[in-house]
This record gives C-alpha cells, sequence and structure tokens, in this order.
C-alpha cells in the first residue's frame, strides 16, 4: 500500500460499490489501491456502514466526503436525479432538507469535510436530454439539427430554471440553519452535473453560492460533468469557472470520451493535453475526490494518478 499511496487524494466507492455487498471488503478493494480516504457514495446503504463505521473508529480508512442523500434512500423522489432541493411540494421540500440534514450528520460524525449535494433540476422529460446526446452523436455539435434542438431546449430550460433555482437556495438556506443549531462542522459542494436539464449550470451555481453568502455552501465541480455541459454546449467549463474558484469546496476527477463519463484522466481518452485545463481547480479544491467507473482497472488508475501528479509538479501546482 505504501508504494502506491495516493495521499490525500480521496476515492469515491461508485468504482466498486456494485461489486460488494459487505462494506469492509468494498473499501478494503479501495485501500489496496493506495487509498487512505474515501467518499462514501449515495448508493452505501446502512447495512454496509456496520461494517465499515468499525474500520473508521479503528483509524482504518478517512472518510473524506459522504454523497447526499445518504446512506441510499430508495424513494426515486429523493434520488440524485430528481427535483429534490427544489420542490415546490412543500411536504416532499421538507422531506429532502431532513435527508441532507442527515447526511450532514454522518459526515460530522465520520469526520468528513463535505457533503456533495446534487441540488435539483429543471423537471424537462429525461427524453429530451437523451434526444440531444444522440444527436451530438449523429450529426454533431454544429449540425442544423442538433442547433435547432438545442436551442428549443435552452428556451425551455431558461424559462422555467428560476423558479427551481430560488427554492434550492431556499432550501439550503433551512439546511444550513438547522446545521449550525446542531453545531456540525460541515461544508455543502453543490455539484455540477450530468444531464443539461439539472441544475446548477456554472452562472446558477455562482447566484446560489453568493445568495447563500457567509454559510458553508460552495461549489463541487465535477470535471467529467462539467467536460460534458461543455461539449453540449450549456456553460464554458473553463472560462465560467474563474469566477467560482475561491467557492470550490471539491472535485470529482474523471475525464470524459465524447459523452461517456468517469474514464481515468489521460489514460482513456490517450490525449496528453486536453485535461490539464481542469488542473487548477483540482489544486484549489479542499477535498479531491476519484470518481470512477467499475471498467476502470486497478492499473489504469495508478497510471493515471501518476501522471494527474506529474502535471501537477510541471504546472508549479504540485502539492
Amino acid at each position: 500500500m505504501q508504494q502506491n499511496d495516493k495521499g490525500e487524494y480521496s476515492f469515491s466507492t461508485c468504482w466498486n460499490i456494485k461489486r460488494h455487498q459487505v462494506g469492509e471488503a468494498m473499501i478494503e478493494e479501495i485501500r489496496e489501491l493506495g487509498f487512505r480516504r474515501v467518499e462514501l457514495n449515495y448508493n452505501v446503504t446502512k447495512e454496509m456502514l456496520t461494517s465499515i463505521e468499525p474500520m473508521i473508529e479503528r483509524g482504518e480508512i478517512g472518510i473524506s466526503s459522504v454523497h447526499n442523500t445518504f446512506p441510499h434512500v430508495p424513494d426515486p423522489d429523493y434520488g440524485t436525479d430528481s427535483v429534490l432541493l427544489g420542490f415546490e411540494d412543500e411536504t416532499k421540500r421538507q422531506k429532502a432538507i431532513q435527508l441532507l440534514v442527515g447526511s450532514a450528520e454522518y459526515a460530522h460524525r465520520y469526520g468528513a469535510e463535505a457533503v456533495v449535494v446534487h441540488p435539483g433540476e429543471v423537471p424537462i422529460p429525461e427524453s429530451v436530454s437523451k434526444e440531444l446526446a444522440q444527436l451530438y452523436h449523429d450529426e454533431g455539435k454544429d449540425s442544423p439539427k442538433y442547433r435547432s434542438k438545442w436551442e428549443e431546449f435552452v428556451e425551455r430550460r431558461q424559462a422555467l430554471s428560476n423558479g427551481y433555482v430560488q427554492q434550492i437556495i431556499r432550501s439550503l438556506d433551512e439546511v444550513c440553519n438547522q446545521v449550525a443549531a446542531k453545531g456540525l462542522n460541515v461544508q455543502f459542494g453543490i455539484e455540477t452535473r450530468s444531464r443539461p436539464q439539472q441544475i446548477p449550470t456554472l452562472a446558477e451555481a455562482k447566484t446560489i453560492i453568493g445568495a447563500l453568502q457567509g454559510a458553508p455552501v460552495g461549489i463541487w465541480y465535477d470535471t467529467g460533468h462539467a467536460i460534458m455541459m461543455d461539449r453540449l454546449g450549456l456553460y464554458d467549463s473553463v472560462g465560467e469557472m474563474q469566477g467560482l474558484m475561491d467557492d470550490i469546496v471539491g472535485v470529482h476527477i474523471h475525464e470524459t470520451l465524447g459523452l461517456s463519463d468517469h474514464w481515468c484522466p489521460y489514460v482513456h481518452s490517450k490525449d496528453m493535453h486536453f485535461y490539464d485545463a481542469y488542473l487548477p481547480m483540482i489544486r484549489r479544491a479542499r477535498v479531491k475526490v476519484y470518481e470512477l467507473k467499475s471498467a476502470c482497472t486497478p492499473d489504469e488508475i495508478h497510471e493515471s494518478h501518476e501522471l494527474l501528479m506529474k502535471k501537477m509538479d510541471a504546472a508549479g501546482e504540485g502539492i
């Protein structure tokens, strides 16, 4: 383990959670990669925690972050792809708030620095984003068909988004007040998402964070998701981040192939330069987490990390 020690870098359980039913075995597999810290993702169950918690208590693993809603909630209304903190229905909104407060309680108990938050979405059918992705693949971003469908989508999204953004601000404010009252020492990172109807865009993130100044809320910059949204045309994933650099709570480190995400940076794309633009965001993040898919092998993970460290050092950004 020492030979491949990954230092402050953390690793998400999304990589191997489908291969395990027992939490201890899942964490041990990650430890064997050389990671001393993990992010417990939203599919981790209470049953898995029964064998993970003793490992935390013994100091065998550190928890960098937990991913709301945590532990796993099977109800899709409160899953990762829902309106969640933006619900207009007050009963649902209050339940979403309590689930996020609960995630923060777990994070605090485990000594984690942050909670990763999917704030919500504009309720445009998923079929619309799937059609856009298909057109992107088949016709290309500059094709008349794609541009026409994209413009129609953006107009629809813009007409609806502000109301949901305001509800999310209201909900996060209530969450932060409850967390402060409980004395919980955690940050909330609102994550850049993988579908264009989902909140936030980088402009929306700036609005939300600005409205909650003084609260423990910043951006969780998922590099792979941001790249995908840039490719679709939703925002400039590098340029628009310049105004948010002081607000980065954490990052998810992964690269994309087209619109397929969670691949090892540099290794799977075979591009030794493209991902360099995201190194400043990784450097600024307090919590740095690899979020890779199960197809990534241990050798590829080690190679990717070594390349990333060399790049960081060469840019004068090594830690």
